[in-house]
């Protein structure tokens, strides 16, 4: 049996009297699209916070492909293989996309001045490189022709395509997607969620991901875990959660029919 890509066991945190997440445990597997869902409060951003560094847990421990980081600040889990979207996108308004591109490429050619001067005509090639493969992830998410444009300029989903392509500059294998479809029209999502399921298919990504939308959870998440405040209540197939008599009672009502 595989090992999962990631594991989170027994993990709390509180914040003054709030426990906003309660010992929750779970898995995903390596190459899966997985749902973390439940009401408002549930504790999943929270969830998220603690996996991708952002917040450290009171207890438990979360280990991605078998090293313990529940301990590590994001850019070391982000070097690790682990990358994170956020509910309210983040991208440089006042920078091209193309910069917004370059700026996450894990190899900056310009990070250390001696190595720069020395080898110049390597920087040159590591730049190269790196725009080549820009220009490869604004094809395939739809934003080649804006590469010039100021990232402000974009539209709300074009600006969610776009946070999307950047973390792919750091060759993730676990990403991390909160809300994809928040604030996005609804093409410009499914769009979007069609690059999710290519990805997974050709290179393997494996993907988490929070969201309301039950339609995007129930067709396209191969595993749903359920959260209900701070605890997981329920883990399983999309069929198999929606019919659930705990996630129905604390969560998802009338879409068992």
């Amino acid at each position: 049996m595989t090992a999962p890509i990631l594991a989170v066991d027994g993990v709390s945190k509180s914040f003054g009297g709030l426990r906003a997440v309660d010992a929750a445990r779970f898995t995903v597997d390596a190459g899966s699209v997985t749902a973390l869902i439940g009401p408002n409060g549930a504790g999943k951003t929270t969830m998220f916070d603690v996996i991708s560094g952002m917040t450290s847990p009171d207890e438990g421990t979360i280990m991605l492909e078998g090293r313990r980081i529940d301990a590590c600040k994001p850019h070391t889990i982000a070097r690790l293989g682990l990358a994170r979207t956020f509910q309210l996108t983040r991208v440089f308004a006042g920078m091209q996309v193309m910069d917004n591109m370059l700026l996450a490429n894990p190899r900056q050619p310009g990070e250390h001045l001696a190595g720069l001067l020395l080898h110049s005509r390597r920087g040159r090639e590591s730049e190269h490189a790196a725009r080549a493969k820009a220009t490869e992830l604004l094809e395939v998410f739809g934003l080649a022709a804006k590469s010039a444009e100021y990232a402000g300029n974009l539209s709300g989903g074009q600006r969610k395509l776009l946070e999307v392509a950047r973390i792919l500059m750091l060759e993730p294998r676990l990403v991390l997607l909160d809300e994809p479809m928040a604030g996005v029209n609804p093409s410009l999502g499914h769009r979007l969620l069609d690059h999710i399921a290519q990805l997974r298919r050709e290179k393997g990504i494996t993907f988490l991901f929070v969201e309301h939308d039950m339609d995007v959870v129930m067709t396209r998440a191969d595993r749903v875990i359920v959260m209900a405040q701070g605890s997981v209540i329920a883990d399983g197939t999309p069929d198999k959660v929606r019919s659930d008599p705990r996630v129905i009672d604390a969560y998802l009502g009338g879409i068992s029919a």
